[in-house]
């Protein structure tokens, strides 16, 4: 059985799906494994590095669909490559079932199985294939590193002879994964640290980190069953937004990671608080893909606000793309190896597997 990977458009996906770490494993269950050339020469990975391992090269993408029964991406391939896919071939990826909802039907139409990853069920027998908790980790770390660097002052607290500089105060909006990984980046460069999330059960995770937890007065725990958050009531949007308006007086950067599946991001920072921001504040939006949780965000650009400075990523991962495809690799493998019937060599599209029935487009 055949495996592979297409070039990603670069310009807009740094990441790859397979790496030379994780290809002796797929090799090891019985498949074999077709690249396209220079598959990873972007990131350091040479084509030498995959075929010492066994991996096979081509020239042409079309080829390599052509032998493949199942084709592994970041996100969905490109219209042109789409219309070469076949019947009985499977694609997996984090293919944003939301955002490319008539691609996708279109491609089940023609008896293409897809499988997108983002829609994995939050149970524990998924979390090895979790794509979005491993990249979430990455993405919230890296926030932290990106608006510490334009932030024009000391993070932690320093005494000198001439005086004592305060440690900079952070305010974390949204406490998932990539809430929570912030936070503790944050706090371990020495800042104070601050958070918000609709989920009531978040307030233990943000204290066990050192961040204090900003709780609305008779906060309700909007959490879905799946674990992620949910719209809030217009009632608890109005005291959590007095409560931030308040807390970001004293705030001097935000991470703002507060998304909702399926729909726009909600918008948490609105136009009438920046008047409440202290100027060389500033914002990393990491929501901005999704329309971005302040009102002034904008994807891909640096918008200063009154001295604020409000940034917004298309895709930040795209900044840390050796480690995030090392996770997301071995993400796929672990989807790709519970598809796979090892006894009879063969894939098994069960569904009465939940992790199966959730991901596969129907």
């Amino acid at each position: 059985m055949n495996i592979a990977s297409l070039s990603e458009n670069k310009k807009i996906e740094k990441r790859l799906a397979i790496t030379p770490e994780i290809t002796k494993k797929y090799l090891d269950l019985g498949f074999n494994l077709f690249l396209p050339n220079n598959y990873g020469n972007h990131l350091g990975f040479d084509d030498n590095d995959y075929k010492s391992l066994g991996v096979n090269f081509l020239d042409n993408e079309k080829d390599i669909i052509d032998k493949s029964d199942i084709i592994i991406q970041l996100g969905i391939p490109e219209d042109q490559k789409l219309s070469l896919l076949k019947e009985n071939q499977i694609l997996v990826g984090s293919l944003d079932f939301f955002s490319n909802k008539e691609k996708l039907i279109s491609l089940k139409s023609k008896k293409i199985n897809c499988f997108s990853l983002e829609m994995l069920p939050r149970i524990t027998r998924a979390q090895s294939m979790d794509i979005l908790s491993s990249q979430a980790n990455l993405a919230g770390y890296k926030a932290v590193i990106e608006a510490f660097q334009i932030y024009e002052r000391a993070i932690p607290m320093m005494m000198t002879a001439a005086g004592t500089i305060p440690a900079a105060k952070v305010l974390v909006v949204g406490a998932g994964v990539a809430g929570l990984q912030a936070i503790a980046t944050a706090k371990r460069m020495g800042a104070i640290v601050f958070a918000t999330d609709v989920r009531a059960a978040s307030k233990e995770q943000v204290e066990s980190l050192g961040g204090k937890f900003l709780m609305v007065d008779g906060m309700e725990n909007l959490e879905t069953e799946g674990g992620y958050a949910k719209e809030a009531s217009d009632d608890f949007k109005k005291k959590q937004e007095d409560l931030l308006s308040e807390t970001l007086k004293k705030i001097d950067l935000v991470i703002c990671t507060a998304l909702i599946p399926g729909k726009e991001a909600p918008k948490i920072i609105k136009e009438d608080m920046f008047k409440n921001f202290k100027k060389g504040s500033i914002i990393y939006d990491l929501a901005a893909v999704q329309g971005g949780n302040t009102v002034f965000t904008e994807v891909n650009k640096i918008v200063d606000k009154n001295g604020v400075k409000i940034l917004g990523e298309a895709n930040i991962l795209n900044k840390l793309p050796v480690s995030a495809s090392n996770l997301y690799a071995k993400n796929v493998f672990n989807f790709i190896s519970n598809l796979y019937d090892k006894e009879n060599k063969k894939l098994n599209i069960n569904l009465e597997d939940e992790i199966i029935e959730k991901t596969l487009i129907k």
